[in-house]
């Protein structure tokens, strides 16, 4: 008797012809930024509620004026609140805040008080969001256009502050589903 081997279903493609896995193969071979895109929420609780998440898809859109762009996951928290609350944060984070991309990255968490909780921050003047300290840099933004591009939703905003308030270190990436630094 021949032994047996494990075979994988075959991965299913989209019309166009691309499957979910393939694409994603392709797309973790392309390095990013790691940023953490932050919010507050006045309406949640009496104080409101500050909320993070860990994002790859940002970019620089446009220098005048100054524009930058998120990729939210369409229905995810974050979405929800941007879609109600202009102003919100980013943090670029360096290559020593590996676990601050971890922490807000997790997906089913009931609430960000506690993973904010012992994390040195500042509370950006212009957005009410929370900056992370020791970032490469900081962005405060208002929303200016939203997007509707498959399951995501592309969110343009302008810059309204920015802040350095970290030291000069590698910026923190992802590449092939794990955080890295260059080298």
């Amino acid at each position: 008797m021949l032994p047996t081997t494990q075979t994988h279903a075959p991965a299913v493609p989209h019309p166009e012809g691309v499957s979910n896995d393939e694409f994603r193969a392709a797309m973790s071979r392309l390095a990013a930024g790691v940023v953490l895109v932050t919010a507050h929420d006045p309406d949640e609780g009496p104080r409101g509620e500050d909320v993070g998440m860990t994002a790859t898809a940002f970019l620089s859109v446009s220098l005048d004026p100054p524009l930058v762009m998120v990729s939210l996951r369409e229905g995810s928290r974050m979405d929800d609140l941007l879609a109600e609350q202009p102003l919100w944060g980013v943090s670029i984070l360096a290559e020593g805040q590996r676990q601050v991309a971890g922490r807000f990255a997790m997906k089913g968490r009931v609430s960000d008080r506690l993973l904010f909780a012992d994390l040195p921050t500042v509370r950006g003047a212009a957005s009410g969001a929370l900056l992370v300290d020791g970032a490469l840099a900081t962005l405060e933004c208002r929303t200016e256009k939203r997007v509707e591009a498959g399951d995501h939703t592309l969110v343009v905003a302008r810059v309204l502050a920015v802040g350095f308030p970290g030291p000069d270190a590698g910026p923190l990436t992802y590449f092939r589903g794990n955080y890295r630094h260059l080298s």
